[in-house]
């Protein structure tokens, strides 16, 4: 089935940077480019501008200028077939015109080194969205992915700052995205907002028990809230027992990882996270290939349909979280995939009407509603 597709999670900005990958280039084990986009009727992506909190202690403004710059490169060297796109009109003319939409998020709150000025100046330089963290808590918001380390400062949500960054990004018409932050982060900032807000790329914890996966109550919330819920397509996240097969190789898997990080730390580099990825499909086609297929692609449509049945049809979108995962579902490859997704979906009875709002219509809306509600 053909329609228009707008995802809302992609971290192939690190590749830009750290490969000096052209988006026209062959994947060469990517999920994402040009050609990709095109196969697949994805008419927008935004662009995750994630700083790995460790490799880039004290530089992350710097890191994440740097990641801005690679996609501002990646449109100078494509000016006839990719556009920077800042509204949610930007991406329908770019659709109408043939021309892909690169947007920009900033993953990890932790980009704007506690300053609101930063805030402001990722804004004008396109940012449209920022996840208040990562897997990081921050100084001014918790994650979900550390709550259970005593060593880390935790804050019981959002501090007095971080409800600040909240107002200032309804101020500004930046989407504020939940996925990653904490239960009582999540709830604080439905207390906080004024405006919609997002789930760029998470999963239903009623199908997959993590803490990165939005519980059901939380689904109904952020639809009470006219938001959306982006669900992520990585395996961890829509298939427990694969999760569970994953999750007991770490002690072998890590191994794999520090080989390849090795002659990264010999010279004192940060290690790209793409060797840290192709590091981990290493140890997957040596040890578990066989014995763990990859997830079918019904696991990851049962999390569509589910946020789509509690959180209803009009709060549900697609953040795949190409290029920054290492695996996908049987049978995605790459963006060209996409339309399996739709067709899939038909088989369970959606509407052409249902579908065009899952697949972008509901990320439109949303986009849109957020910059009418700013004030700036």
């Amino acid at each position: 089935m053909k329609m228009m597709i707008i995802d809302g999670h992609a971290d192939t900005p690190q590749r830009f940077v750290d490969e000096g990958w052209n988006f026209s280039d062959p994947l060469n084990g990517g999920m994402i480019n040009l050609d990709s986009a095109r196969a697949g009727n994805l008419a927008a992506e935004f662009f995750a501008i994630w700083v790995e909190p460790k490799e880039w202690h004290g530089r992350y403004a710097q890191r994440t200028l740097q990641l801005l710059d690679g996609v501002y490169n990646q449109l100078r060297l494509h000016p006839t077939t990719m556009r920077l796109g800042l509204s949610a009109a930007d991406i329908v003319q770019a659709h109408a015109d043939g021309i892909f939409c690169a947007l920009l998020g900033i993953e990890g709150g932790h980009s704007i080194e506690n300053n609101l000025d930063n805030l402001r100046l990722f804004y004008r330089l396109g940012v449209r969205y920022m996840t208040l963290t990562w897997s990081n808590s921050n100084e001014w918001a918790d994650s979900s992915g550390d709550l259970d380390d005593a060593n880390v400062m935790h804050h019981n949500g959002l501090t007095t700052f971080g409800r600040e960054v909240v107002r200032e990004m309804n101020r500004l018409g930046m989407m504020v995205d939940v996925s990653h932050v904490s239960d009582a982060t999540l709830a604080q900032v439905l207390e906080t907002t004024s405006a919609p807000i997002i789930a760029s790329h998470s999963s239903a914890r009623a199908l997959t028990d993590t803490a990165r996966n939005l519980t059901d109550d939380q689904l109904r919330a952020i639809a009470a809230n006219d938001g959306i819920v982006m669900v992520n397509f990585y395996p961890p996240f829509i298939d427990e027992a694969w999760t569970k097969e994953w999750l007991k190789k770490i002690p072998e898997r890590d191994a794999f990882r520090q080989a390849a990080a090795a002659p990264y730390r010999e010279r004192g580099e940060p290690v790209p996270y793409t060797v840290i990825t192709a590091a981990d499909r290493a140890f997957y086609a040596e040890h578990l290939s066989a014995t763990l297929p990859l997830p079918p692609l019904g696991t990851l449509i049962d999390h569509i349909d589910h946020v789509a049945r509690v959180a209803g049809i009009d709060h549900v979108g697609l953040g795949s979280d190409f290029d920054g995962v290492q695996f996908l579902p049987e049978g995605l490859n790459s963006a060209a995939d996409l339309p399996k997704i739709a067709d899939a979906l038909v088989q369970r009875g959606y509407t052409t009407e249902q579908l065009e709002k899952l697949l972008g219509g509901n990320l439109l809306r949303v986009f849109t509603a957020v910059q009418n509600a700013a004030t700036s």
